[in-house]
């Protein structure tokens, strides 16, 4: 079985390696292939194992001997799903892999607009403790999670861990959510009421028409004026020009994202030096642990799908 990963630079490195796959069969690894280049580096695959890659009907088009394709990913949409079903190509996407790892990094983009942990850091790297006249200067403000309204928009799995890392905070914690979830501790709300209520909006829902740029100029201007709005979730569910506009004008107080629109990160962007924004580059699903167990999981479904017990299958 001969087995290609398109874009393996966004998955292994020198601490997470492809070996399991190699158990499987002959394994080609790809750092990260170019649109056009696709096509002919899998046309003799078996296996095709993906993160990003868009694998539609002209990539796939010589792929004649392609019986299964494997996410790095819970996500799909790359994937041109009509065209594998058509052709018999089974998908199988990796779901629940970075529920805590996120949930983990949504807390770390909280504290730091909270604790302002770099920015003291950098005070003190710069000298500037040593040439303070007390030994706490009160130089950035801090701020308490306890009894702050946190609002969570998506109440599956890392929306839930979120929850439960915000009520060991002591935090109110309050959702909305396509499907209510009965949560001990958690108010099910609505869209505007979330945003009315909340001190910190963070978001986990997917992507898809319902959530598209749901955060627009309107839903930051019904939220509180030092409100932070956290996004670990897709770039997608934010108009990024509205979000701008409400940060430069204080319609909210900041926001911490790990998600934008176009990625890696445009030289354009407008919201390189937006005011008060704290951006990190998608990094949040990806610690050591997190990615070891993804692999796992990839490595299971095919073994699964050739045994005939196909898991995480989406096609």
């Amino acid at each position: 079985m001969k087995i290609v990963l398109t874009d393996a630079q966004t998955v292994v490195d020198n601490l997470v390696n492809a070996d399991p796959l190699r158990e499987l069969g002959e394994v080609q690894e790809f750092g990260l292939l170019a649109y056009d280049d696709i096509a002919e580096r899998i046309a003799d695959a078996d296996v095709v194992v993906v993160n990003k890659t868009l694998l539609d009907s002209h990539t796939l088009r010589l792929a004649k001997n392609l019986k299964y394709i494997g996410l790095f990913a819970t996500g799909y949409n790359n994937i041109d799903i009509a065209y594998c079903r058509e052709h018999g190509i089974a998908v199988c996407n990796a779901g629940s892999y970075s529920t805590n790892a996120v949930a983990q990094h949504t807390f770390a983009l909280i504290l730091e607009a909270y604790n302002k942990t770099a920015k003291y850091n950098q005070f003190v790297q710069d000298g500037l403790w040593k040439r303070s006249a007390t030994f706490s200067p009160f130089v950035y403000p801090l701020n308490e999670l306890a009894g702050k309204t946190i609002g969570i928009v998506g109440l599956g799995a890392i929306g839930t861990a979120v929850a439960k890392i915000a009520l060991a905070f002591e935090m109110n914690v309050i959702a909305y959510t396509r499907t209510p979830k009965e949560m001990e501790g958690v108010e099910n709300v609505g869209f505007k009421e979330l945003l009315e209520r909340s001190d910190i909006v963070t978001v986990h829902c997917p992507l898809n028409a319902d959530s598209k740029e749901m955060f627009d100029r309107n839903a930051f201007a019904k939220m509180k004026p030092d409100a932070l709005f956290v996004n670990t979730a897709r770039g997608g569910v934010v108009s990024e020009r509205d979000l701008y506009f409400a940060l430069q004008n204080d319609l909210i107080g900041g926001a911490a994202l790990d998600t934008l629109c176009v990625e890696p990160m445009e030289e354009d962007s407008i919201l390189t030096n937006a005011k008060n924004c704290i951006i990190t580059p998608h990094i949040a699903w990806a610690p050591v642990e997190t990615r070891r167990r993804l692999m796992g999981i990839v490595v299971n479904n095919i073994k699964n799908y050739f045994n005939g017990t196909p898991t995480n299958l989406v096609v």
